[in-house]
């Protein structure tokens, strides 16, 4: 039997859960209105977030659909980019220093048609927020290669495309 204490701790980190996925979402919607229009009129939302990974969804719309009924490559463009750079922003959230982050390059390999809201998953966490380490104790531009996978989850777990992008990171003077 489950005791009244561990239903709360349960409960306080649903409500965390839900709490950090809906701060991320207005956090990259706001981005998106101030500074990048695109990103915004794709209306991306973040499902899951945490140190590790983000996943962030595209929903299959009027504005993101091509003229054959699946996802525009750009809508899948804007997506791999709203993820890397959602989980880039809550693990520079608590940094003293300002960083600055753009992309470098970016390559896409499309192997499915996208027929549903898309998702897009970025697990290297780890590896970003080393590198933000190395950032704020240097004045030097740092960049990282990172993956991204897009997924349709109505059309099971296959990869519908796979991105790589390079991540470029410098503190702002």
């Amino acid at each position: 039997m489950t005791s009244d204490s561990d239903w709360s701790a349960i409960n306080n980190r649903a409500k965390k859960l839900i709490f950090d996925r809906a701060q991320a979402t207005i956090a990259l919607r706001l981005f998106g209105f101030f500074k990048i229009p695109m990103m915004l009129y794709v209306r991306p939302s973040v499902t899951e977030i945490s140190d590790e990974r983000v996943v962030v969804r595209i929903p299959l719309r009027r504005r993101t659909r091509n003229h054959i009924g699946s996802m525009y490559f750009g809508a899948l463009g804007v997506g791999a980019d709203c993820s890397v750079g959602a989980l880039a922003m809550h693990l520079t959230k608590h940094q003293p220093e300002k960083i600055s982050m753009i992309f470098k390059n970016f390559s896409a390999e499309f192997l499915k048609r996208a027929e549903g809201d898309v998702d897009f998953c970025c697990i290297q966490g780890n590896e970003i927020a080393k590198l933000i380490a190395v950032v704020a104790a240097s004045d030097e531009r740092n960049e990282i290669m990172v993956d991204v996978i897009a997924t349709v989850p109505d059309q099971g777990n296959e990869p519908v495309a796979t991105f790589k992008m390079t991540l470029s990171m410098k503190k702002q003077a």
